[in-house]
């Protein structure tokens, strides 16, 4: 007895995005660790998943590809659009010791915060409140550069006033010379920034799913709140917001290059990403599962060896 035999007339029958498939996910998750990595028709030749056998590796690894994108850049005379997200975080600690460790300054840059939690009608958290994700981004990455950083008029956050502003500011960026790269987490129900997988129900064409560029109090799945209650907020599933501003595909899908990131290993065996990881490499792009686009775009995803599976149940 499993999921695919108890689901009919059951309360999940509803809970899951109706456009899942939910047998192509459970064969996604079932393969080996070494057929995890096997290269797929829909990757991109450009793109590469990379294991980390550790959450130091992890977090270094994953710092050096952005410190490095920012070096290259810099190098050429190019300006640098970059999304980023609040999660995966670790990793902005190794982008600011080797932007510091090379005396690259980011001043080329002009940072997107992916998303931001807010209320129905999308008011945010004020930047001065810790539970606010511009609070984390400016504590953990661009106040730590010191005098390299990112100019203050080229940070940009998901207010809902700012958001809508988005794709105009990139669109010039981008005929001014310059790369679009997007820094990317996957979530539970493989969502990237907070872009869920019912959204993907409200429109007639994938083409159309794929210019929307963002999204003002938009409704989080459950199991995207069950997420950061567990990774977030100590379990505390009453602090978690029921709604978030947020990039969409029309923004991420633009993106040059690609830099992910899967870290969910909880310790004693326990994960929450391993699903999550192995259906982004192996699903192929569709809009039910806003993560299977990102191996289309050059780039590398760092990942915990131990999400690659084998994705079976404790015997203990």
């Amino acid at each position: 007895m499993n999921l695919f035999t108890t689901i009919k007339g059951s309360l999940m029958e509803s809970f899951f995005p109706s456009g899942w498939d939910l047998n192509k996910i459970d064969r996604c998750a079932s393969v080996s660790p070494q057929e995890a990595l096997n290269r797929e028709a829909h990757w991109n030749d450009g793109f590469q998943p990379i294991p980390c056998t550790s959450l130091e590796q992890f977090d270094t690894f994953m710092g050096h590809e952005i410190a490095l994108l920012i070096k290259q850049t810099r190098d050429r005379g190019e300006k640098l659009a970059l999304i980023l997200p609040v999660g995966p975080m670790g990793m902005y600690k190794w982008t600011v010791y080797f932007l510091k460790a090379w005396n690259v300054s980011a001043s080329h840059v002009s940072g997107f915060n992916m998303d931001e939690w807010s209320d129905a009608e999308g008011n945010t958290l004020p930047a001065s409140n810790p539970g606010a994700f511009q609070y984390a981004m400016e504590n953990s990455f661009y106040n730590q550069l010191g005098d390299l950083t990112v100019p203050e008029a080229q940070r940009n956050f998901a207010t809902k006033e700012n958001l809508p502003t988005y794709g105009e500011k990139i669109a010039k960026l981008k005929s001014e010379g310059a790369k679009l790269a997007v820094v990317y987490g996957i979530g539970r129900v493989f969502h990237i920034a907070f872009w869920e997988p019912h959204f993907a129900g409200e429109y007639a064409t994938e083409a159309e799913w794929r210019s929307d560029t963002h999204r003002i109090a938009a409704k989080l799945h459950p199991l995207t709140i069950e997420q950061n209650a567990i990774t977030s907020f100590k379990s505390r599933t009453t602090l978690v917001p029921c709604y978030a501003n947020t990039i969409g595909p029309g923004l991420f899908l633009q993106a040059d290059y690609a830099i992910g990131g899967a870290d969910g290993a909880l310790g004693r065996g326990m994960m929450w990403q391993g699903m999550s990881l192995l259906t982004t490499l192996r699903y192929g792009p569709d809009p039910w599962v806003p993560s299977s686009y990102m191996p289309t775009i050059p780039g590398k995803l760092f990942f915990l060896g131990e999400l690659a599976g084998p994705l079976e149940p404790e015997l203990n």
